[in-house]
């Protein structure tokens, strides 16, 4: 077990914003959540940094990664996967924690009810496109 001293801290870019998105997460999707706080936060702490490195500046000792949550399958294919987005301090021992995606979907399920279409959480504002897709989908896994 590393000291308390050798431990990275959460910082956000946006915390309200972040927090709403982190609900969203929770209420939607309880596996991605479940993983984030067991296992993907308490390895970041401690200075596992998981995911893609989508960026790096040596200048200033930081590094951007991209790290997938678990989705299932079906909603990957109509909204992307659950992604969070977070950038590395080095020097000061700090993890920026910056989004989640789809932003969209998100904080739309953030401030209202979504609703499920065969399974798949569809937006409100975009049902129609968001049934095409899941019905697309299900055509093609038909086929």
């Amino acid at each position: 077990m590393k000291g308390m001293k050798d431990q990275y801290i959460f910082e956000y870019l946006d915390e309200n914003d972040f927090r709403k998105k982190e609900r969203s997460v929770r209420k939607y999707n309880m596996l991605a959540y479940k993983k984030l706080e067991f296992e993907f936060y308490p390895e970041l702490r401690n200075g596992n940094f998981l995911g893609e490195k989508i960026s790096e500046d040596k200048e200033r000792c930081t590094a951007s990664y991209e790290l997938k949550l678990p989705t299932d399958e079906r909603s990957a294919l109509v909204h992307g996967e659950i992604r969070l987005y977070y950038t590395v301090y080095y020097n000061k021992k700090i993890i920026l924690l910056t989004n989640f995606k789809p932003e969209e979907l998100l904080d739309e399920g953030h401030r209202t009810e979504l609703k499920a279409y065969k399974g798949v959480m569809i937006s409100k504002e975009n049902a129609k496109r968001d049934m095409f897709k899941v019905n697309l989908v299900n055509m093609l896994e038909n086929k």
